[in-house]
């Protein structure tokens, strides 16, 4: 799909790869993972944080595809279709 695959490696380990993201892509992906871990836990910090370099629309956009992917890992897991 055109990514790099030191990038996608590097998801793994965001902290010591913090230099191959821009503060864009590190707020949307702290956002992306405490939506994904505890919804609620999203202050007011990370929220000034998230408007200052998306718009509302933006936001929504990446809260739906957060929800999206959330849903089908769920599905998957509990119907097991991994080990299908």
């Amino acid at each position: 799909m055109g990514l790099d695959e030191a990038l996608l490696d590097a998801l793994y380990h965001i902290d010591q790869h913090r230099h191959l993201f821009t503060d864009r892509e590190l707020v949307a992906l702290r956002y992306a993972e405490i939506v994904t871990t505890s919804a609620r836990d999203v202050d007011e910090n990370l929220w000034d944080e998230l408007q200052s370099h998306f718009d509302d629309g933006e936001i929504v956009e990446l809260t739906t595809v957060i929800g999206i992917f959330n849903f089908f890992n769920r599905f998957a897991d509990a119907l097991r279709l991994d080990e299908a």
